[in-house]
C-alpha cells in the first residue's frame, strides 16, 4: 500500500543523493558549458534552447533567466537567449508541414549563426527533435551543449559538451537539469556582470 510519509521522505532523500552525485560527476562538464556560453556571448552571439514537455519548460525558464535576470543584486543588460519552444504558429506549422522531428532544427537553420550556442535538453537523450536540432547546429558551426540523463541515450557523444544527470528517474533528471541551469545562468551573470 502506498505510504505518503515514506514517499515524501524517500523522494527528498533520492533528490539530495542525485544532487551530490551531480557535484562529483558533472562539475567539469558544467564548467565547460559555462566557458562555451561565455565565449559565445563575448563574441556578440546568442544562446538557443530546445526540448520537449518538461524540457521545453526548462528551455523557457533558462532563456528567461538570461534575458531578464536571475540575481536581483546584479544590475545588468539582457543576455541574448531564445527558447525555440514558444512560437505555437511555427511549431504547429512545422509539425504539420515538415514533421515534428524537424521543428527545432528548422529554427536553428533560420535563426542560428556560427558562434551561437544551442542547448538541447532531453531527459532520455532520445528525443528526435532535439537530436536533429543538435545535428543541424553542428552542421552550421554552432556550438552544442546537451542536458541529458541516465545513459545519455542517442544524444550521448554528439554535442560539444554534455551534462548527464546520474539518475534514471525522470523527476530527478529534470530537477538536476533545472539546478544545473540555475548554476550556469547565475555563474555567467556573476562572471560577466558581478
Amino acid at each position: 500500500m502506498f505510504n505518503r510519509e515514506n514517499f515524501f521522505h524517500d523522494s527528498l532523500k533520492e533528490s539530495s543523493e542525485v544532487k551530490l552525485k551531480i557535484l562529483s560527476d558533472c562539475k567539469y562538464q558544467v564548467f565547460e558549458a559555462i566557458d562555451i556560453i561565455k565565449s559565445s556571448l563575448n563574441s556578440g552571439c546568442k544562446i538557443m534552447f530546445c526540448g520537449n514537455g518538461g524540457s521545453a519548460a526548462d528551455s523557457q525558464h533558462m532563456a528567461t533567466e538570461l534575458i531578464i535576470r536571475l540575481s536581483h543584486d546584479i544590475n545588468r543588460p539582457a543576455i541574448s537567449a531564445l527558447a525555440l519552444t514558444t512560437d505555437t504558429s511555427l511549431l504547429t506549422a512545422g509539425a504539420n508541414d515538415i514533421g515534428y522531428d524537424n521543428v527545432f532544427s528548422r529554427q536553428v537553420e533560420g535563426l542560428g549563426k556560427t558562434g551561437d550556442v544551442l542547448i538541447g535538453i532531453s531527459t532520455s537523450g532520445n528525443s528526435q527533435s532535439v537530436i536533429n536540432a543538435v545535428n543541424k547546429a553542428k552542421e552550421l558551426g554552432i556550438k552544442t551543449i546537451t542536458f541529458l540523463g541516465g545513459s545519455g541515450g542517442k544524444l550521448k557523444g554528439i554535442a560539444d559538451c554534455e551534462i548527464i544527470i546520474p539518475s534514471y528517474n525522470v523527476q530527478r533528471i529534470q530537477e538536476g537539469h533545472i539546478t544545473i541551469g540555475h548554476i550556469i545562468c547565475e555563474t555567467i551573470e556573476r562572471e560577466l556582470y558581478g
